[in-house]
C-alpha cells in the first residue's frame, strides 16, 4: 500500500552567498589600499626622490631642500595625514592581502604569477628600509627639522657604512619596481585602460618611468657617497650658508667663506673700503 506524499517541502541549508563585484568591505579595503599606494604615496616618492636629486649639487643646496620642507606649513599634522597613516595601511593591508593570496608559481609560471610575487616581496623591503630610514634619518640622532643643514652629513655618515650602502641601492631598486608595478596595476583596476592592447602599451610606459626614477635615487645616493662633496661639515649653519654664498666686496680683504670663522666675518666688515 502506497503512502500519501508529505505535503511538507524538505529543508535546504542555506549555502555561502555568491561574491558580486563592488560589494562587500574587501572591495572597499582593496579599492582604498590601491588608491592610497597611488595618492598620497606615490605622489610622496616622486617629491622625495627629486627633493634627493639636490644631494647633486652640494650640501647647501640638499640643506636648503630639508629646510624649506620643514618650513612648510602644518608639517607634522601633513606628514602623519598624508604619509605615515596611509603607509601604515597600504603596508599592512598589503600584508594581509599577500597572506591570503596563493601565487602557485611552482605550477603555473606564468609572468602574472612571477609580477605578483614580485610585487609583494618588493612591498615587504620597501616597508622595512622605509621602517628603518624614517626612524634614523627622522627620530634619532640630530633633529634634522631643527637643523636641516646637519643633513647631508648625517646621509653620508651613514651611507659610509657598505652594508648601508648595499640595503639602501637594493631598496631603492625594489621601491621604484614596486611603485612602477603598482601604477600599472592601479590603471587596469581601476579601469583607465580597458583591454590587452592599452595595458600592453601602457606596461611598457611604466617600466620606462621605473627605469628613470630608479636611475635618479641611484644618482641621489652616489652623490653622498662620490668624490664631490668628500667630508662634509656635521652641521652647515645659516650663517656660514650666507657668508658661502655672498660674494666679498673687497678682493684686498680676505672672504668670510675663505677664513669660515666668526671673527673672519668681523674683519671683512671692519676692512677700510677703497
Amino acid at each position: 500500500m502506497a503512502s500519501a506524499p508529505s505535503s511538507a517541502a524538505p529543508s535546504l541549508r542555506k549555502g555561502v552567498q555568491p561574491l558580486r563585484a563592488a560589494e562587500g568591505s574587501s572591495f572597499i579595503w582593496r579599492k582604498l589600499h590601491s588608491l592610497l599606494g597611488i595618492i598620497p604615496l606615490g605622489a610622496f616618492l616622486l617629491e622625495h626622490l627629486l627633493s634627493n636629486f639636490e644631494a647633486l649639487k652640494g650640501p647647501i643646496a640638499y640643506g636648503e631642500q630639508v629646510r624649506f620642507l620643514n618650513s612648510l606649513p602644518l608639517v607634522r599634522v601633513l606628514e602623519w595625514v598624508f604619509i605615515f597613516l596611509p603607509l601604515l595601511y597600504h603596508a599592512f593591508y598589503g600584508v594581509y592581502i599577500w597572506l591570503r593570496g596563493k601565487a602557485n608559481v611552482v605550477y603555473y609560471p606564468w609572468a602574472g604569477n612571477w609580477m605578483y610575487v614580485a610585487q609583494r616581496y618588493t612591498g615587504l623591503i620597501a616597508f622595512l628600509y622605509i621602517g628603518q630610514h624614517v626612524w634614523r634619518q627622522r627620530f634619532s640622532g640630530i633633529m634634522l627639522p631643527e637643523h636641516p643643514f646637519a643633513s647631508f652629513n648625517k646621509v653620508q655618515v651613514e651611507l659610509s657604512n657598505p652594508i648601508m650602502l648595499a640595503i639602501y641601492s637594493i631598496a631603492m631598486v625594489a621601491i621604484c619596481w614596486h611603485f612602477a608595478y603598482g601604477v600599472w596595476l592601479f590603471a587596469a583596476k581601476w579601469g583607465i585602460t580597458p583591454g590587452d592592447c592599452a595595458r600592453r602599451r601602457f606596461a611598457w610606459v611604466c617600466l620606462a618611468g621605473g627605469i628613470i626614477l630608479c636611475i635618479g635615487g641611484l644618482a641621489s645616493i652616489y652623490a653622498f657617497v662620490g668624490p664631490m662633496y668628500p667630508n662634509t661639515p656635521a652641521d652647515i649653519k645659516p650663517a656660514a650658508v650666507s657668508q658661502l654664498t655672498q660674494p666679498s666686496t673687497n678682493s684686498s680683504a680676505p672672504s668670510p667663506s675663505q677664513l669660515g670663522t666668526r671673527e673672519g666675518k668681523l674683519m671683512h666688515d671692519e676692512a677700510p673700503h677703497a
